[in-house]
């Protein structure tokens, strides 16, 4: 990092810079646990230096196995409805690093605010002043974006933040914020070697942004979880003034988003119907983020002044005012071909329930799958819900941490066996962009289905707007 600081700042020179960021301080995402540095002591520490700019805005912190990226996005997108700033920081990216921080800005216009990434002038500016301490804290990838997010978002003046965590909640790198919300979308069993191999285990450690005295929403009850959330809301605010040890009080502080109905739940249905965020299982995302809504309405008064048809319109809009990505999002109509980045059997299940009830209606002839994952998962647990009527393409994107295609189909083929189940037309095709070209042929009108590894559907997404960008250039030659 230390060799950008005689460098001027040029398309070329950002480039370079942000290849030397994924190698020096490499991603969780791209290369697992080695990456991974639980703790937050060295957060604190840079966080002084840039003068707590976290402070200078309220935030909402939002944790979960699954959806807390749609979660986030929707109350960002309800929040700029209500005519306020909003810095939205959510990982991970499908293209460009830089999607995961951005302005919802709905000062000037509510109904259709102005959206803003990071500038890259303002990457290479923070990574210029700040290269050679990274150096020295041997910070992580996720502890220097989020403090580029944190910057980024009181430079620019943000009312409110929705801030997502990384990996569990307790140790995670945003965990040094003091939010208005602490908000939990549900609990699976993903990331077992670093968060623990029970859900209570897990829930402990999401649980971890829970702060004293600040509201917590739970989007999913389950009674292995619930009585860790319980404890760590009581045990963090019975020494509290405010609530001199009354139990009731303190417990009011905990909502469980399906134990009650939230407002506007009346009309989920009509929201769902009109939302860009197609997955089924946005009903359990909308759901906790009503909840959510409610009790941001007693701490922000914007949020409780905003109009009902406002608010709905935010959340049927919500991937185009936020710029949200790879949620079951349609990346062509004709072939169809659709997205999602849900990559573990809590999510996966979902996404291979609609596919198959997709099939059972007619909507589409033909199911062809492009299926990848990474070597530090349990996918032998998504075998058992992947569709018996569909062809399936296994690959795997580059990077350490992705797991060969051939053995993915190995272990696929070899469970439908010994589970008696009917023989599929199956391949295996390391690279993405090839995988995606075969199962294009292999469509014939159906529908193409990509997932299983966040970069997975980065690759192919990348690789058909490649494809897109070079037929719009001969068409236009011709």
């Amino acid at each position: 990092m230390m060799e950008q600081n005689d460098m001027e700042f040029s398309e070329e020179s950002y480039d370079g810079m942000i290849k030397d960021l994924f190698v020096r301080f490499p991603s969780y995402q791209k290369s697992g646990a080695e990456a991974y540095k639980p703790g937050i002591a060295n957060m604190e520490f840079f966080d002084q230096l840039v003068g707590h700019p976290h402070r200078k805005y309220p935030s909402v912190h939002v944790a979960g196995t699954n959806g807390k990226g749609s979660v986030c996005s929707m109350l960002a997108s309800v929040l700029a409805a209500a005519g306020l700033r909003v810095g939205l920081y959510t990982s991970p990216h499908i293209i460009d690093f830089r999607e995961r921080m951005r302005i919802v800005d709905g000062r000037d216009s509510p109904s259709s605010p102005d959206l803003y990434h990071i500038s890259k002038r303002e990457v290479w500016d923070f990574m210029k002043r700040w290269g050679e301490t990274f150096d020295h804290l041997d910070l992580s990838f996720f502890e220097i974006t989020t403090s580029m997010a944190f910057s980024w978002f009181a430079s620019r003046e943000a009312d409110i933040a929705v801030i997502e965590t990384g990996l569990g909640g307790r140790l995670d790198s945003t965990n040094i914020i003091s939010p208005v919300l602490s908000v939990i979308t549900n609990i699976g069993l993903d990331h077992c070697d670093m968060l623990g191999s029970t859900l209570p285990e897990i829930a402990f450690e999401k649980a971890g942004i829970i702060k004293r005295g600040v509201p917590a929403v739970i989007g999913e009850s389950n009674p292995e979880t619930d009585p860790v959330f319980e404890r760590k809301v009581l045990y963090s605010n019975l020494s509290s003034t405010e609530f001199g040890g009354d139990r009731g009080r303190i417990m009011s502080l905990l909502a469980f988003a399906d134990k009650y109905e939230p407002g506007l739940w009346g009309r989920h249905e009509e929201i769902l119907a009109g939302m860009d965020l197609r997955g089924e299982y946005q009903v359990r995302n909308l759901r906790t983020a009503l909840a959510a809504l409610d009790v941001l309405g007693k701490a922000v008064p914007a949020v409780a002044c905003a109009g009902t048809d406002d608010i709905i319109s935010a959340l049927e809009n919500t991937a185009v005012r936020t710029g949200f990505r790879g949620r079951w999002e349609t990346l062509s109509e004709n072939p169809r071909i659709i997205c999602d980045i849900g990559h573990n059997a809590h999510g996966l299940k979902y996404n291979f329930r609609q596919l198959e009830r997709m099939l059972a209606a007619g909507e589409c002839g033909r199911l062809v799958i492009v299926y990848g994952t990474v070597a530090d998962k349990d996918f032998s647990s998504v075998f058992p819900l992947m569709p018996d009527n569909a062809v399936y393409v296994f690959t795997n994107a580059s990077g350490r941490r992705a797991c060969p295609s051939d053995e993915v189909m190995r272990g696929f083929l070899a469970y439908r066996a010994s589970a008696g189940k009917p023989e599929v037309e199956a391949y295996s095709v390391p690279a993405v962009s090839d995988a995606v070209a075969l199962a294009m042929k292999l469509q014939k009108g159906g529908l193409l289905y990509i997932g299983g590894s966040t970069y997975v559907v980065s690759e192919a997404v990348a690789f058909l707007e490649r494809n897109a960008l070079m037929n719009d250039a001969g068409a236009a030659s011709c």
